[in-house]
């Protein structure tokens, strides 16, 4: 298991399609931070580090062939896939001339897309050795296992996904202690924006659902502020 995820730049403005991708892919093993704009999608490519990107073509602010030209003239090797509702020929050559690995038409498959990242990724990145993490912590009842992202209670355990993984360490690391919301949004999402918030509060829900086997355990909500996790 990779420990240290590939970061997917996700830039895709219809907001159902893009939460459901993000959910997908990262329950697959990868890292997705989304953008809904091309203008915020393209300073965050020029902001953080990541691994591979997959651009819708129709979006405000601007369009994804124009954030591909970008990319390309800061990084001729990363993996760029476009997302699009355009069949034309003409949408298709002028994608593959920008430099760009793959063009993927909607509606499409996830697992298809999936092999698509997968097969590009084998071409592309050369094997990198995970760095390994200790970490452990004690919840109530529970074992967390940071380290192989495993939450256990006597002989269950659940193997949690990568989002999920880092909300619970940065709540465990401060275990009755507020965390707030901001600072977990800007730490695993780069962007405290409505819609981050939004699939913030469904990785919460989630952990306290995982969590529910020990009634000593409580994710406490301080609204507006950010979390508790509360080991009583």
């Amino acid at each position: 298991m990779d420990v240290n995820p590939k970061k997917i730049l996700l830039v895709e403005d219809d907001t159902s399609m893009g939460f459901l991708l993000v959910e997908f892919l990262e329950s697959n093993g990868f890292d997705v931070k989304l953008y809904k704009d091309g203008l915020q999608g393209l300073n965050a490519f020029n902001s953080y580090k990541f691994d591979f990107c997959i651009l819708d073509v129709m979006l405000p602010g601007l369009d994804g062939f124009s954030i591909a030209e970008k990319i390309r003239e800061k990084d001729k090797e990363i993996p760029v896939i476009f997302l699009t509702a355009k069949t034309f020929k003409e949408d298709k050559i002028k994608g593959f001339n920008l430099g760009v690995d793959d063009y993927v038409v909607k509606p499409f498959d996830e697992d298809e897309l999936l092999c698509r990242i997968r097969a590009i990724m084998s071409r592309c990145d050369p094997v990198v050795q995970p760095v390994y993490c200790a970490d452990e912590y004690t919840i109530g009842g529970f074992v967390f296992d940071y380290k192989n992202q495993l939450l256990k209670i006597k002989e269950e355990s659940k193997r949690l996904t990568y989002k999920e993984n880092e909300v619970l360490k940065m709540l465990a690391a401060s275990k009755n202690e507020l965390v707030k919301r901001d600072d977990i949004l800007n730490s695993l999402w780069g962007d405290n924006d409505y819609f981050n918030s939004r699939s913030l509060d469904v990785f919460i829900a989630k952990l306290r659902k995982y969590l529910k086997a020990d009634s000593c355990i409580n994710i406490e909500n301080v609204p507006t502020v950010g979390f508790v996790l509360k080991d009583v």
